[in-house]
């Protein structure tokens, strides 16, 4: 069973991606109310700690994160694994401010970073031209975890405290992930790719850019200025959920059921969207990602009905899955594969910088009295900022030949 080595290295990708979720806004979100009231801290307390550590994380991850370019996939998946799985069993063991800290700091540096960067890098360097459908494979993982775990931790929480989950969390990374990893890839080194003929021409004909060369490009900025939208607005929105849902009026079962339809359309985007990039490149798709998501925070703005919740996470779930797949093709398509461990180290970590900006500014604006509406009138004002600088350099986004 899973002979193949191209398919080994895309079960691996899902099984991480998927296991990234406990790092994920998302997912802690649903623990924030339950956090709060242990610690009596207000939002934007709780905002200002996850910010500050979730900043925190994304430096060490520029850092950590290139390795992968240097040791074998194996042994950096297993040094991952282990620190996730530490990282959930010191989440259970929070009672204090400093450990709230410590523990965001640890589950979004392990999880929703070097675990979603470990996936994605891996798939990344090994495919070549089924790169878009490895991808959107790989990141059906997230999507499930998406789909399967906020209505379970609701329920679980009326079992059970939410200690006892992490710890639960913590047995399952240490167990299962490490004796996965070792059979998935095990054969993979530095070197493997995708058998096709066009591969290595490919990599031949194209700049195999360095990180060192790749932040003098400006197009490098523009475009992380689009892939940045998704991620602050998106964490806000997930770890604010009980806020937008007592503003609206919507219920916490409502939120945990919407989560559904982000979900399903989110897969239903990786899908389409895996195949489109094979056929038209990532660069061609680019101008068109945060389309639903400007749509999504109109939605917030102009209705309220519980309804609206649907629309809203199922138009983030769009923008979501056309975001994962085009934050981990479009710079080995611009850059090459060489190095591309160490360029993606760095976009995470932007990407993790951009998690802490959005849970900061939504907490700042929610104390000083910002309605869930007027956040999302600031939202949209930067993604149509984005939009238009994007689509001025639109045709310029080709790889430089050798």
């Amino acid at each position: 069973m899973f002979k193949s080595l191209s398919l080994k290295v895309i079960i691996f990708g899902f099984i991480f991606t998927f296991f990234s979720s406990f790092g994920q806004s998302f997912f802690l979100g649903l623990f924030n109310s339950s956090i709060r009231e242990t610690l009596s801290i207000t939002h934007g307390q709780f905002g200002t700690i996850y910010a500050s550590a979730t900043l925190a994380s994304s430096f060490l991850l520029i850092w950590i994160g290139k390795k992968i370019d240097d040791v074998n996939v194996l042994k950096f998946a297993i040094f991952v694994t282990i620190l996730l799985s530490v990282s959930c069993f010191f989440f259970s063991k929070i009672s204090s401010v400093l450990f709230l800290f410590i523990g965001i700091f640890l589950m979004r540096f392990s999880g929703q970073g070097l675990m979603s960067h470990t996936a994605t890098t891996t798939i990344s360097r090994y495919f070549t031209k089924s790169r878009g459908k490895a991808l959107s494979i790989g990141w059906f993982g997230l999507s499930s975890a998406e789909f399967i775990l906020p209505v379970l931790i609701v329920f679980l929480l009326t079992l059970t405290s939410w200690e006892n989950i992490w710890l639960l969390i913590s047995l399952l990374v240490l167990i299962f992930l490490p004796i996965t990893s070792y059979y998935l890839v095990k054969n993979i080194n530095l070197d493997s790719r995708e058998k096709t003929s066009e591969t290595k021409v490919e990599e031949e004909n194209i700049k195999q850019w360095k990180r060192s060369e790749v932040i003098k490009d400006y197009r490098f900025y523009i475009i992380n200025l689009n892939m940045l939208a998704m991620p602050w607005i998106a964490t806000g929105s997930f770890v604010y959920q009980s806020f937008i849902s007592n503003s609206k009026d919507w219920g916490q079962y409502i939120i945990a059921q919407s989560f559904m339809s982000y979900s399903v359309l989110s897969v239903i985007t990786l899908l389409i969207s895996g195949f489109l990039i094979d056929k038209f490149t990532s660069r061609k798709l680019l101008i068109y990602m945060n389309i639903p998501l400007f749509l999504s925070v109109l939605t917030i703005i102009y209705f309220n009905l519980p309804f609206s919740a649907f629309i809203f996470f199922g138009l983030l779930g769009v923008t979501n899955g056309l975001a994962n797949l085009l934050g981990s093709s479009i710079w080995a398509e611009i850059y090459g594969v060489k190095h591309i461990g160490s360029i993606k180290a760095l976009t995470t970590a932007l990407m993790v910088f951009a998690t802490a900006f959005g849970t900061a500014l939504f907490g700042i604006l929610i104390d000083n009295g910002f309605t869930i509406e007027k956040i999302a009138v600031v939202s949209g004002v930067y993604i149509l900022a984005s939009i238009s600088a994007l689509f001025f350099i639109r045709n310029r986004l080709n790889p430089v030949n050798m």
